[in-house]
């Protein structure tokens, strides 16, 4: 197929009308606002809808509401608009609800900066909302990659019945390349698609109906509710299969940059530049947040590493969490940070590369 030169915000919004979204409602925030600014030109012209809520908590329970009735359903934001939505998002975790959502993150705490940042990435992985519940969390590189996994996205949220993230940032948002798009998915596919899920759906059903297969949230026992704790907990251990991971260079190297979205990108380039240079490094790029890629950290040669070097925009760091926890004490951990809507720098990368290296 052609390609088509794209803004990543419009070609994640394309990605998903092509997946077969038909409803999406958000709210303004930059630097996501392109989204749904696309969705509204966009979806009249598939029979689609789109609707600006009042707020991002009227827009998640809007998808909700959509996405029980077995639409594919959409919302997106950026941080702060996140942690608003983050209740409507529990709320289809514990109703098994599948539905896609995207945060194209900037800088915080609070309100914080506009700018690109990487300090959502707790949030994301650890604590979307109450009650421990967990997603697939896809954090692309490039606006190809948003493109794909969105397109993906759906057809996880539908096989698991719960919510999917697509983890960006401002600067794979507002960035402009090259893409190629999927297909789009007949009307007759769509209308397939929702058929497939009226068995649980909400679309009316006799009052004597026996074979419902939908969860329906609320005051439950606490047997009730450790049972479906018990079942979610068994779906998340299923996704090890889906776990992605780009292990880059690796083999060989003395120093392995540990990095995610587009640091990842940015410290990809930086490999590419030492390695000209005769040095050895490597990188290992989750591509899959949630489930973390622990496995690659696994297969290392630590007896050749000085030091794996977390590289992320987020001062507290959080990624090197999970980093930790793949290294089990094998190596020195350093990191390379920034914050609040500064940008990572490649030249900020070969020099935390080259001070280990050097034994600084």
């Amino acid at each position: 197929m052609a390609r088509v030169f794209m803004k990543g915000c419009e070609a994640i919004a394309e990605a998903a009308v092509r997946a077969g979204c038909r409803f999406f409602a958000g709210y303004p925030i930059t630097p996501q606002n392109e989204i749904p600014e696309y969705f509204a030109r966009r979806m009249p012209e598939v029979g689609g809808k789109f609707v600006q809520g009042e707020s991002e908590v009227a827009s998640i329970s809007m998808v909700y509401g959509a996405a029980a009735a077995g639409t594919r359903s959409m919302t997106s934001s950026s941080s702060p608009g996140i942690s608003l939505k983050s209740e409507g998002i529990s709320y289809c975790a514990s109703a098994r609800i599948p539905m896609v959502y995207c945060n194209v993150s900037r800088g915080g705490p609070g309100v914080g900066s506009i700018q690109p940042a990487q300090m959502d990435y707790f949030q994301a992985t650890k604590a979307s909302g109450n009650g421990g519940f967990r997603m697939l969390v896809f954090a692309p590189s490039t606006v190809q990659e948003a493109v794909d996994m969105t397109y993906q996205a759906f057809d996880y949220a539908d096989r698991d019945r719960n919510p999917v993230l697509i983890l960006a940032d401002g600067v794979i948002g507002t960035m402009m390349e090259p893409v190629v798009l999927p297909e789009m998915k007949s009307e007759e596919e769509v209308a397939a698609i929702k058929e497939s899920k009226r068995k649980w759906a909400c679309v009316g059903h006799p009052l004597d109906y026996k074979n419902r297969a939908w969860i329906e949230p609320g005051q439950w026992s606490t047997i009730v509710q450790q049972q479906k704790n018990e079942e979610a907990a068994a779906l998340y251990e299923s996704w090890e299969k889906d776990v992605r991971v780009e292990e880059y260079l690796t083999e060989d190297a003395q120093v392995v940059i540990a990095a995610y979205g587009i640091s990842a990108r940015i410290a990809k380039s930086a490999v590419d530049m030492l390695r000209k240079e005769g040095k050895k490094v490597g990188l290992i790029r989750p591509i899959t947040v949630s489930p973390f890629p622990y496995k690659a950290f696994d297969r290392l040669n630590y007896a050749n590493i000085k030091a794996v070097l977390d590289v992320e925009m987020s001062i507290p760091a959080q990624f090197v969490e999970d980093v930790k926890v793949g290294v089990k004490e094998r190596s020195p951990i350093q990191t390379c940070l920034c914050s609040g809507g500064n940008i990572m720098s490649r030249e900020k990368v070969i020099e935390a590369v080259n001070s280990i290296l050097e034994g600084k």
